[in-house]
Parts: structure tokens; sequence; C-alpha cells
């Protein structure tokens, strides 16, 4: 369970996320920190920053009520490389570290070089991935402008400037966008960004952006064994734990609609994930759901029929559409009707991995709607569910 996790999973407003990160001590102790930086949480919905350091804040300009809750792709603006960014998204899919050159955008709307270097951090009982950390270290305009005179020994001509400032990643339309600001006074070099690609790094800046990731981590570890919890920076994995990979639950964030995903493998076939539109439905909270077998939602005016019949699909495998009474857990214990579809997750091997069980209420599907029928969204999400499993990579049993 990540740090986000243990105070609250869904979350409505930018403060709340904030402060279900921090602890008060662990955040005092990383805005003693002096390194720009961020924490992203992948395991809510959309990945969003929880934490950022007040370096990072008072270089890109924002206020914390500004980043908290936004996703890195915040800080890209018309002149960021593409190309930096599908690398940014194979290493959160792939689960691993990744130090690149970027190119991101200020509050401001003036662009800067950084060089982003960006790490997972595990939980050592499950092996999951918690949290991403990514540190931003200022490009040097002086050691770039060494390097192109070393290349083309005529700087006129190939540097275009260089920023000594660091950031996460900001969205500014193409009318905002400023000429690259650099920290010297030399206007004569400070062209557009036209001039040239890409802004490389030195080995100092990136042994500072590897010492940065390590300070972090640290002050996490330590965290952490105060809180009874363990992080590590690499995977440690139990054998038949289920591991849910990152780049899975980001994944399947994007499926707005309600559903469950459940494990077979595991004892009491527990939920492993538990959609944003579920939770909604059921006014569970994550932490709640998470581990819970699918029963809980039961009562005693459930018909036991129905939940044996789900039972001896699962045991064969198959596909099955019921209608059950279930109980929610608002203030008034209300219970709804469920039109409810249970469909095995195969992998690649096409071993059943998974069941995800999509849920609608069914008052809604007797409502005049031009909208798709219950039943054609419920096989739609099947497939969605199925094809986000396929193509991340995770830990089966």
């Amino acid at each position: 369970m990540s740090l986000t996790e243990s105070s609250k999973s869904v979350f409505t407003e930018e403060e709340e996320k904030e402060e279900s990160f921090n602890a008060l001590w662990i955040k005092e102790a990383l805005d003693e920190l002096p390194h720009n930086f961020t924490i992203t949480d992948p395991f809510i919905s959309g990945h969003p920053i929880v934490f950022a350091s007040l370096g990072f804040l008072k270089m890109t300009g924002y206020s914390k009520e500004e980043v908290i809750g936004k996703n890195g792709k915040f800080f890209q603006g018309p002149k960021t490389n593409r190309r930096s960014i599908m690398e940014i998204r194979e290493a959160i899919r792939e689960e691993r570290s990744i130090q690149v050159s970027l190119l991101n955008y200020r509050k401001s709307g003036s662009p800067f070089w950084m060089l982003f270097h960006m790490s997972p951090v595990f939980g050592k009982n499950d092996g999951k991935v918690i949290h991403f950390v990514a540190v931003q270290v200022p490009i040097s305009r002086r050691e770039h402008h060494r390097k192109l005179r070393n290349v083309s020994g005529d700087l006129s001509d190939h540097f275009g400037s260089c920023r000594r400032e660091v950031c996460f990643g900001n969205f500014v339309h193409q009318d905002r966008a400023l000429p690259l600001e650099c920290d010297d006074d030399d206007d004569d070099d400070e062209q557009g960004l036209e001039d040239w690609e890409h802004c490389e790094a030195s080995e100092s800046e990136k042994l500072k952006a590897v010492e940065a990731i390590n300070n972090v981590l640290s002050i996490l570890k330590r965290y952490i064994e105060l809180s009874g919890r363990l992080v590590c920076g690499k995977r440690y994995c139990l054998r038949g734990a289920d591991c849910l990979s990152s780049s899975l639950v980001i994944s399947l964030g994007r499926i707005k609609q309600s559903f469950v995903l459940t494990n077979p493998c595991l004892p009491d076939m527990p939920i492993v994930y538990a959609s944003d539109a579920f939770l909604t439905l059921t006014g569970y909270k994550r932490q709640e759901v998470l581990g819970q077998n699918c029963r809980f939602l039961s009562g005693v005016d459930t018909d036991f029929s129905v939940l044996y019949e789900m039972k001896e699909c699962i045991l064969k495998g198959q596909s099955c559409t019921v209608q059950i009474l279930n109980y929610s857990n608002r203030k008034d214990k209300s219970t709804f009707w469920n039109l409810l579809h249970i469909s095995p997750v195969r992998n690649a091997s096409g071993k059943t991995a998974y069941f995800v069980g999509v849920q609608v209420e069914a008052s809604c599907r007797n409502t005049e709607s031009k909208e798709l029928r219950p039943e054609t969204k419920q096989l739609s999400v099947v497939g969605a569910v199925r094809v986000a499993v396929r193509s991340s990579f995770m830990v089966t049993c």
C-alpha cells in the first residue's frame, strides 16, 4: 500500500492529495532538502504529484496549490521533445529509472532545460511501485557552451540557450511560449529554440541527480521505518504475492466505468483494483475495498442462489451476467440492484490471471437514453481491461 493510500485514496481537492502523502515530519524533512523534485503516486487516477519541493515551486513560479494533484504533463509545452516524453512514459510502464534532458515551461511561459531523473520507489514487502521520485537538475549554460565550442568552434551558429533551472512538466499554449531564458546576461547568445533540439547535461550534473534521488529515498526510508512499512529503490517481490504494476494501474485508471479486478490465484480471490466509479457507486473508500472478497457487498436480503451461480461460473472460468442486491456503505446503508457482469481476464499465455466484475446500477437499465445499453458498456469495459492486462508488465501467479 502506498503512503497516499494509507490515509486516503480518492481525492476531490488538491490539498487532500497533499495531506494524504504528508505526515508532518516527513514534509518538513523533505522541505529541508535543497533539491528540485516532485513525488507522484501512480495508484491515484491520473498519476498526480503528491509532493513538490520548495525549490521546485520557486523555480517554476507555481504555488503549492497549483501543482499538487497535477500530472507532469502540466509543465510541458509546444517545444517539449515528444520523443523524450515517450521515453519517460515507457520508463513508467516498465517501472525503471530514467535520465533524460527535457525542455519544460514555467508559469510565466518561459522555457528552460533540465536534467530529468526519475526513479520508482518500491514497497519492500510486496514489491509494488508505490511512488515515483522525479529530480530536476539545472543544466549549466556554460557547460553546454564549452561542449558546443568543442564541436563547432563557433557558438553563434549553434548555441540556442540553456536555462539553469529545473522542472517536471507544464502545458503552455503556443501564444504563451517565450524565448528560452538563460542565466547569463548575454543577450547575443539568446536565440530561438529552433536553433537546436537537445541540451546535454554534464557528468557532474548527472551525478548530482543521482545524489539527489538517494537523499530523497533516504528520507522516505526513514519515514517508512517509523510507520512500520518498508520501501526501497529495488523491487522485492514475495513469491505468491500479487504485484499489480503501476503501468497496469495507470491503464485501468483511464477506464471510467464501475468495475473491480480480482485475483483468483490468491486466497479468497481478493479485489486488487477498484475503479473510482465503483467507489462512488458503493460509497466505500479504496482502502476499505482492496483485499476484500466481493461478497462483502452482500447482505441479509441478497439471493444466495445468485452467489452460488457466480461461484460456479468462476470455477469453470466462464463469464456470467446476474442481477444481485448489494449493500452500499452510505450513511443510510441503502441497497441497490446491481446488474453485474463477470468475465475472466487471461494473460498472454492464455491462463486466467484475473476476473473483472463490471457493475451497472439496475435502475439505470430502464432509463430512456441515447447512450449505449448497459450490457454493451460492460463488454467494452471487459475488452479495455483485457487490453490493459496483456499490454502491461505484471507478476502473475
